[in-house]
């Protein structure tokens, strides 16, 4: 039995999200694990966004074979409760396998299951949860991470390729594919893909070269030269060059390596696609060229990076 922790306050795409992984892989495999709502008090419990949903009570959790723990503005009260830390304690002791979704780090980290292990939350909680549990080995740019039997993941959205990854652990990869597909997703997001674009940081609020950014995002098989943004963009090359850092905060070669990078790197995690096929159709046109550029930006080789999604 999976069970789903939540709390008043809860985010509730951070339960429902995991749930609708684990329903739609049901229906492909007659082994599959109920879930199961839970909250410190049996009854309905309120979301921040103020649907309420019925849980049972933790003490009737046995057999529970995984927990995962929601996120949600009601985070900071539910470190506080000694029942629902000592509730978890006792699972992890007993080898239920454990996760957090957003902002429920907090809950594992209060918790002293992330101690020592990797882990990751949302984005934007990097700084405070740093300063409140420096034994964890945060790293905010993962979708997901699995460290032994611990599992957590970014904001809200990344509850879904978490329950996806565990599907895939439990049923195997053809399950996997089959739920995402079932569910309409895009891809199933590997784990060490980045939680943010690189797109997103570069477009500033109706910013003048929001729709130009658009463009270059669908065109990077083109050798994309300034000359030719600037033209796109109805400027001349100088003062566009000028204008473009001062708004974006980076050169036009810089901008474009980023967002090839953030391509070649989906592409590279998420698909089979030949190594070579991805450096051509995202403009880095030779390997070793686009291999260069990942061990710049991310330490690390396509294939290495590649390897690591796969096994974790």
């Amino acid at each position: 039995m999976i069970g789903i922790l939540i709390f008043p306050d809860f985010q509730l795409l951070d339960a429902s999200g995991p749930i609708a992984v684990f329903e739609v892989a049901a229906r492909f495999t007659p082994v599959a694990s109920r879930v199961k709502m839970l909250a410190l008090n049996a009854g309905p419990v309120q979301s921040s966004s103020g649907i309420e949903v019925l849980a049972s009570a933790l003490l009737s959790s046995d057999c529970l074979s995984t927990l995962i723990v929601a996120g949600g503005n009601g985070v900071d009260a539910v470190v506080k409760c000694e029942t629902t830390i000592s509730f978890l304690r006792r699972l992890a002791e007993q080898g239920v396998r454990v996760a957090s979704v957003c902002s429920g780090a907090y809950v594992l980290a209060e918790a002293g299951l992330l101690d020592g292990r990797k882990a990751t939350t949302h984005w934007c909680c990097t700084q405070d949860f740093l300063s409140r549990y420096p034994k964890v080995k945060l790293d905010p740019d993962r979708i997901f991470l699995r460290d032994g039997n611990v599992w957590t993941s970014a904001g809200i959205t990344a509850g879904i390729d978490l329950a996806l990854a565990m599907v895939a652990e439990d049923h195997g990869d053809a399950i996997a594919r089959d739920t995402a597909r079932q569910l309409v997703l895009y891809n199933r997001r590997g784990g060490a893909q980045q939680q943010f674009s690189s797109l997103l940081e570069l477009k500033p609020p109706n910013g003048r070269f929001s729709a130009l950014l658009t463009w270059v995002r669908e065109h990077l098989d083109k050798p994309l030269t300034v000359e030719m943004l600037a033209e796109q963009a109805g400027l001349s090359s100088r003062h566009f060059t000028r204008i473009f850092a001062a708004e974006t905060g980076s050169t036009p070669s810089k901008a474009i390596e980023r967002l090839r990078l953030e391509v070649a790197r989906e592409r590279v995690l998420s698909s089979g696609e030949l190594i070579e096929r991805v450096a051509v159709t995202t403009g880095f046109r030779d390997p070793e060229r686009m291999r260069r550029a990942f061990l710049r930006a991310f330490g690390q080789s396509p294939q290495t990076l590649r390897r690591a999604s796969r096994s974790s």
